[in-house]
């Protein structure tokens, strides 16, 4: 959520700021007639009601005179159509209060200035590759190829069971995902990383608080009939709801944890020409870096998560680019984004495995989460909200695709990376069974 007090005081900066990010600047100015129209309902109201207080007291001097009858019925009457009006605009207030919040809600996290500006992902900006792609003496297969040679992947009876889109990971693929869940967590619990385990549910106050909608162009989220939860996209919702509504201290932070859950997407209308397989699916789980911090070191935290993940997928000896986000490709909550893509000789072309996000105070503003400071106190200290990142530390389902592309060998086989095989009991995957 953007700070009400910025959009007021500078209402051009933000439609220039939610405009790079393709969104309607129309709906800064709608906004600002709303708010004008509530904070004159909300003078209106508390004028009334210091108004009827006074009646209230005057009233009650006039109990103790016998003689104010007359008086005292005239004040009475006059606080009844005080009451009434202040219960007339008390309905006012309430649905302009919805309109304005349900606009609010809307607004994007606007980019931060060093952003490169763009419209879409071909204005990203491809910062560095790393790695060497791998050379084949024979044409590459991609992952369904292999994960259907292999009897590692069943799309086939996932969407018998579940619907398109759904789908069984088997024999070693199955073990596979368990070890790169254990290789990153591993590394990122060494790394000061809190372990948690979230809930896969989450009240709608949650995923709409980290700015995950549950309609429109972005929506991701299976909303629960008949009930105020959804499945969530992510465990940054989850990771996000640890802290709502918590005032931490500054010495805590920042808070650093490592979720694992599993993820629902809904995917509508997500069909390019590189969507399917495992790239884009209804569910898959993921390992998820979330860090509170106080807003002086988020770029730095954000610096440290990127590092993080290329550290994981170096240590994969996946090949994999980094790439910045334009402002026209940063989605809503981020003001900072950088994607890593991986090297997928399958469809010859790179794509997309992890993302970071610095979201500056928008989730944190949506689900009040603020600091105390530890500086010497003041009489205007105020309490501030902290930032919050997030970062995937690994997607099963799009590294288990890496693997098995780069790591496939002519006889049909695939190579375990040696960073995964203290957690396996195989080296190799082969039609016969695990080597």
């Amino acid at each position: 959520m953007l700070d009400v007090n910025l959009i007021r005081q500078n209402p051009d900066k933000v439609k220039k700021g939610i405009s790079a990010k393709n969104f309607n600047p129309q709906l800064v100015d709608d906004f600002v007639v709303l708010d004008e129209q509530w904070r004159k309902l909300v003078k209106e109201i508390d004028d009334l009601k210091a108004e009827q207080n006074k009646l209230s007291r005057t009233h009650a001097d006039l109990n103790a005179d016998l003689n104010a009858d007359l008086r005292g019925q005239q004040k009475i009457e006059e606080a009844k159509k005080i009451k009434e009006k202040i219960q007339s605009l008390d309905k006012d207030l309430k649905n302009i209060e919805k309109k304005r919040e349900e606009i609010l809600l809307q607004l994007p996290n606007l980019p931060l200035d060093d952003v490169p500006v763009g419209k879409d992902e071909r204005d990203n900006v491809v910062l560095r590759e790393v790695g060497e792609k791998p050379k084949f003496d024979f044409p590459p297969k991609d992952h369904l190829e292999l994960g259907k040679s292999l009897d590692l992947i069943d799309f086939e009876n996932g969407a018998k069971v579940s619907g398109s889109n759904f789908y069984y990971l088997k024999n070693e693929a199955a073990l596979l995902e368990l070890a790169l869940i254990n290789y990153a967590f591993d590394i990122l619990t060494k790394e000061g990383f809190a372990p948690v385990i979230t809930p896969d549910l989450a009240k709608e106050k949650f995923y709409k608080g980290t700015g995950y909608l549950p309609q429109g162009e972005e929506a991701q989220i299976y909303e629960i009939k008949n009930s105020d939860l959804g499945l969530i996209a992510t465990a940054e919702i989850t990771l996000a709801g640890l802290h709502a509504d918590e005032i931490l201290n500054e010495k805590d932070l920042p808070k650093k944890y490592v979720g694992f859950s599993h993820c629902f997407r809904l995917e509508a209308g997500s069909y390019g020409k590189y969507s399917k397989g495992l790239y884009r699916v209804h569910q898959f789980s993921k390992v998820e870096m979330y860090i509170y911090c106080v807003p002086e070191e988020s770029e730095k935290m954000h610096q440290y998560l990127l590092s993080l993940e290329e550290k994981i997928f170096q240590g994969l000896g996946i090949p994999y680019r980094v790439v910045e986000m334009c402002t026209g490709d940063l989605g809503s909550q981020a003001a900072k984004k950088y994607d890593l893509e991986a090297w997928m000789p399958g469809r010859g072309d790179w794509g997309e495995i992890t993302s970071t996000s610095n979201t500056t105070d928008y989730q944190a503003r949506r689900l009040n989460i603020r600091y105390k400071s530890q500086k010497p106190k003041v009489k205007s200290q105020k309490l501030e909200y902290v930032h919050t990142l997030n970062g995937t530390a690994i997607a099963t389902s799009r590294a288990i695709i890496a693997i098995l592309e780069n790591y496939q060998q002519k006889d049909g086989s695939v190579l375990i990376p040696k960073a995964l095989q203290k957690y396996l009991n195989f080296q190799k995957i082969v039609t016969s069974g695990p080597v």
